[in-house]
């Protein structure tokens, strides 16, 4: 090639990167979407709604909840990666698309860390074991104990198939060796129906959607499965102190974005949550759901994520569960 023609192609992809680059830099220049992979009143609902306005100011747009639940939440999931506007199309991820739903699939369309960019970290919850205040039970113990008595499987309930709620219960089941069976609900706002009108004895589920519920007396929850008690929850034991470590599981919630996204576009995403995470009214309303908020840098978001998943794979194997 002559050294003229060297010299247009050069020029030529160098402005073909020019819009690019631009809308990098510009990034937001229009609406954000929050794809949060569950129906309106889970944990991860709850908390997009609370970070949507304090993002919408710092990026200067709108940033919407946009609820796509269903699929074992890989729905959610595929809309983000899909989406025609990726660059303002965000996931609210946590544990349940990102670290448990790979090994629940045989065939995944989507794989969790090449798939997308892991932009920040907004806190972890811990799971809980929980009771109808109807049955004759205070503590982890004796939850196993009243299992064991009813001479056949004990359903209990979980935000949905594949959730982290369903796996720790399976995990639960299969350490203890007890006859229970999953009854995957819709939602966990159906779940805590049929619990409070009599249809359904134990469940799990993070503990923000059922704290609520236990401090009204209608619930009771036995045990978390954290490695510290929750701030909110000072009396409730841990799986740790009970003696089952291997069931600790905590649920992340964090902001991700499609493969590809730009590096500006991260790093203005990221400094604008965790600046928002620094405020005492977001962060404290955040602690009081009983989640425990933690500020990352993208790469270290991006390592804990990669850490989750592998911690999560030898579980959901051993749990039995799948889904199709």
């Amino acid at each position: 090639m002559k050294p003229f023609a060297h010299a247009a192609a050069a020029l030529l992809a160098a402005l073909a990167c020019l819009p690019l680059a631009a809308s990098a830099q510009d990034w937001p220049n229009r609406q954000l979407r929050l794809v949060v992979p569950f129906p309106p009143g889970g944990t991860s609902d709850i908390v997009a709604r609370l970070v949507a306005q304090p993002l919408a100011e710092r990026l200067k747009q709108t940033v919407i909840v946009d609820n796509r639940p269903g699929g074992g939440t890989t729905i959610g999931a595929k809309a983000v990666i899909s989406a025609n506007d990726a660059a303002h199309t965000l996931f609210v991820s946590n544990s349940a698309p990102i670290s448990i739903a790979p090994f629940l699939f045989d065939a995944l369309p989507y794989d969790p860390i090449k798939d997308f960019t892991h932009v920040a970290m907004i806190g972890t919850t811990p799971n809980a074991f929980f009771v109808s205040s109807t049955i004759p039970v205070e503590n982890l113990a004796q939850y196993i104990e009243w299992v064991k008595a009813q001479g056949k499987p004990v359903p209990f309930g979980s935000g949905g198939g594949g959730s982290i709620g369903h796996i720790v219960g399976e995990m639960f089941k299969n350490e203890l060796k007890l006859q229970m069976e999953h009854v995957a609900y819709k939602g966990s706002s159906p779940m805590f129906q049929d619990m409070l009108g009599g249809h359904l004895k134990v469940g799990v589920n993070t503990l923000p959607e059922v704290w609520e519920f236990a401090k009204q007396g209608r619930l009771r929850v036995v045990a978390l499965t954290a490695p510290a008690r929750a701030r909110i929850a000072p009396n409730v034991p841990t799986v740790v102190e009970l003696g089952y470590p291997k069931l600790v599981a905590e649920n992340f919630v964090g902001i991700s974005g499609p493969a590809g996204m730009p590096a500006a576009a991260v790093a203005r995403l990221n400094a604008a949550v965790n600046d928002a995470l620094g405020d005492p009214k977001l962060a404290g309303r955040l602690e009081e759901l009983g989640m425990t908020v933690q500020k990352l840098s993208a790469p270290a978001f991006a390592g804990f994520v990669q850490k989750q998943v592998t911690e999560f794979q030898p579980g959901v194997k051993a749990s039995g569960a799948k889904l199709n």
